[in-house]
This record gives C-alpha cells, structure tokens and sequence, in this order.
C-alpha cells in the first residue's frame, strides 16, 4: 500500500479502506489462532497499512 495514493483518496474511501483492513485483520487472526494459516508476516503488514490509514486521516482531518 503506498502513502502517496492513499493521499488521492478522500476520507471515505479512506474509512472504507479502514473497514476493509480490519476485516482482514480479524480474518488473518482467527486463521492463525485456528492454524489454517501459518502466514504470521501477513498479520504484521495488515497492522502497518491500518496505522498507514489512520495516518493519512488524521491528516487530512487537521487540515480542515
């Protein structure tokens, strides 16, 4: 996920992408926890892009 097309998008398309993140987030967890995945990499980058989201947010709504 790169910072600089995340900057493109409004705030609700960022929100939507939030929500989306969280979704996976909480899928890649119970796979792990229930050992169908083995992908703990997986988890790790989903957390980076949500903290990347929530960045770019705050951004924007302190330039308001």
């Amino acid at each position: 996920m790169n910072p600089t097309d995340l900057r493109k998008k409004s705030i609700d398309d960022l929100s939507n992408e939030l929500v989306e993140l969280r979704k996976a987030q909480f899928t890649a967890r119970i796979q792990i926890t229930t050992q169908q995945s083995n992908k703990n990499d997986q988890l790790s980058k989903l957390q980076k892009d949500i903290a990347r989201v929530k960045t770019i947010i705050a951004e924007k709504v302190s330039q308001k």
